[in-house]
This record gives C-alpha cells, structure tokens and sequence, in this order.
C-alpha cells in the first residue's frame, strides 16, 4: 500500500496494476534506442512506481512501413497508486526529459510511453473505446483522442506490442475483447510476429 499525496490527501490508496509499452527509433540524450528504453525503465523504477515484470527487448520495423528506422520496443507491468490519468502524465513527463516532440503523428521519437491499460478500467467509456478502435488506419493516421482511451484502442493488432506485452501480463484479459494477452497475439498473422525480433 502506498501513500497518494498527489491530490494532497494523505490517505493510503489502492496501487493501480498498469501495462505500459515503451519503444525508441532515435537518438537521445541517453544514447541509442536501447539506451533510451533502459534508463526510461530504469527512471520509472526509481520513481513512484514499482515495476513488477519487464519484458525482453525487441526490435521491430517502424510503424506504418517505411515510416522510419527500426524500433527498440519493450513492455513492462508496473505497481503505481496513481489514477490513469495521473499515470499518463507521469509518462509524458519522462518523454520529456527524453526530448519527445509530437511533431507528426507515427513517426520517428526518442521515445514513446504508451499506458496500454490500468487494471480492467475502460476509460472513459465503452462507447468511445470502441468509436477509436474502429477507426481505419487512414482515419487514425490523422485523428487523435483529446482525452485517454483505456485500454489502447490498437494495442491487439499490433505484434511489436503483444510480444513483449505477453512477456509480462500473458493472462491479462481486456476488459472489452474479453481475450487474454495471449489469445490476441495467437490470433495476429504469422507474418506480423516475425517482424518483431529479440535484440541480441
């Protein structure tokens, strides 16, 4: 149990389980790709967060194809007494100590934190969970949400996400597909996962 002093109140709150993908196609002030994903992991841990599982690292090619160079992606499960919203903030303040412009939508970043799900929480409600996630790829290449969808509304199709999101949470289950990890990434075309290979 941990203490949430964000809001100024000092009453013991319930620590949040929340799944996070973090990936890294440029230079940055930590380095190389790899780099960058290590010490953005190593910053959560000291931080308010404890990690709980960490993935191996992978890399993939970037998304859409040719968009850029080939990405360092990882996944780790963190324990945090932060509601989703102050998580995602805590996020994007680390994106900033790592340079993160938002200049163009997918493309090359020094690094990115995307807050996959927190929990079973859909967020803000299952109708507008679903509007982004079926959104086309053209539609979604051009428009982004004023406000946090929960859980990601692409994480299932994506295998640079599900690989080494099944390293640390294979049985969490989304709340809305009701499908584990496992099953997700299972259902992804052979061809999707072969894209995404171990760093050696």
């Amino acid at each position: 149990m941990k203490t949430n002093t964000a809001s100024g109140n000092d009453r013991p709150t319930k620590d949040n389980i929340a799944l996070i993908a973090l990936g890294s196609n440029q230079l940055s002030v930590a380095g190389d790709p790899k780099d960058t994903v290590l010490q953005a992991m190593e910053i959560i841990q000291n931080s308010e967060a404890e990690i709980l599982a960490c993935s191996k690292l992978y890399t993939t090619y970037a998304h859409p194809s040719g968009s850029g160079p080939d990405f360092i992606n990882a996944a780790i499960k963190i324990s945090i007494s932060q509601c989703p919203e102050q998580i995602l903030n805590f996020l994007h303040r680390i994106e900033t100590r790592f340079g993160r412009e938002r200049l163009v939508r997918w493309g090359p970043r020094t690094i990115d934190l995307d807050l996959l799900a927190v929990d079973t929480e859909i967020r803000p409600d299952v109708e507008t969970y679903l509007h982004w996630r079926r959104l086309s790829e053209i539609e979604q290449a051009h428009q982004a949400p004023s406000e946090l969808i929960l859980p990601h509304p692409r994480l299932q199709d994506r295998a640079f996400v599900l690989v080494p999101l099944a390293d640390v949470a294979p049985e969490w289950v989304h709340p809305v597909l009701k499908k584990s990890v496992r099953e997700m990434l299972n259902a992804l075309p052979a061809e999707d996962k072969k894209g995404v290979r171990l760093v050696e």
